[in-house]
């Protein structure tokens, strides 16, 4: 009857007269005449089947696990595919594709409040260990050193020993790699960040420590995250390659953590550091400077 002249008033009937003598919602009367409601935003070239095909790509070339959306962003656009990170994680989270989380426990008041990053390579490394099982030698040791202004790994040593000799190893590796050689204060300037460990409170420990001229810097006593980095850092070589895999002998355990290790210094994207790998950001200050 829409559109039909009363033979009275010589008008058109109203919608709202009509629905009410009929008993018909008026938003059923409408439905006929609304749009179909379209995607918010500016109109892309992708859809998102076609943008879940690239995400599931990424995700099944990157030699990493357990990366989030932020990280597949980064390397699309590495690619040319210019696409939000709110879309990427819009679809992952559609799919099942996003790693899972932590639940955030809130703890009291910390004992320090300042920032571990420094703004320069060389300023102040962190170290920090834990074991890994192998089926020929047992219970073995990982230990390795961290640059905290671009969470680069300097240094690295896995051996059958835990002790302070074992833990020392990475640190001279690193003097080694960013100074050129082992010597008498070759490193004069760096602090090096470490927890209460008997390793690390070891006196030969300490002596090494300032024979490269080196500062010890200890966390806070049940703070580790004074040891932040460090200690993030082994967590991310745990997860990538030592849960999961079964080594046979001490040397796999080498081979499989040191292959991480090259392509994590080099490929690991990091977001404060402006979704470049440890290595390229160091590269662009060094250039800078």
């Amino acid at each position: 009857m829409r559109g039909t002249t009363s033979p009275g008033t010589g008008r058109i009937y109203p919608l709202t007269l009509l629905c009410e003598v009929l008993g018909v919602p008026r938003s059923t009367a409408y439905a006929p005449y609304v749009a179909e409601p379209k995607k918010r935003g500016p109109k892309t070239l992708l859809s998102d089947d076609d943008l879940l095909v690239r995400i599931r790509d990424d995700l099944a070339n990157s030699p990493f696990v357990g990366e989030g959306h932020r990280k597949v962003w980064a390397r699309l656009r590495r690619n040319g595919v210019q696409v939000s990170k709110n879309w990427i994680l819009a679809v992952m989270r559609a799919h099942h594709l996003l790693a899972p989380t932590h639940r955030v426990h809130v703890h009291g008041d910390k004992a320090h409040t300042g920032t571990i990053i420094t703004q320069g390579p060389n300023q102040l490394w962190g170290t920090d260990a834990t074991r890994l099982w192998t089926e020929d030698e047992g219970w073995c040791w990982l230990f390795l050193a961290v640059d905290h202004f671009n969470d680069e790994i300097v240094g690295w040593h896995v051996s059958e020993r835990g002790d302070r000799f074992a833990a020392v190893e990475p640190v001279r590796q690193g003097v080694r790699r960013r100074f050129g050689e082992v010597g008498k204060d070759i490193a004069r300037g760096l602090k090096l960040r470490m927890d209460h460990g008997s390793q690390y409170m070891a006196r030969d420990f300490r002596t090494e420590v300032r024979f490269l001229g080196m500062e010890a810097s200890p966390a806070f006593v049940s703070e580790p995250q004074g040891n932040g980095i460090a200690e993030r850092t082994i967590g991310l070589v745990k997860e990538q390659a030592i849960w999961g895999h079964h080594f046979q002998t001490l040397e796999d355990a080498k081979r499989v953590i040191g292959g991480f290790i090259a392509r994590y210094n080099a490929d690991w994207l990091i977001e404060r550091l402006k979704f470049r790998s440890p290595i390229e950001a160091r590269q662009a200050q060094v250039a800078l400077s």
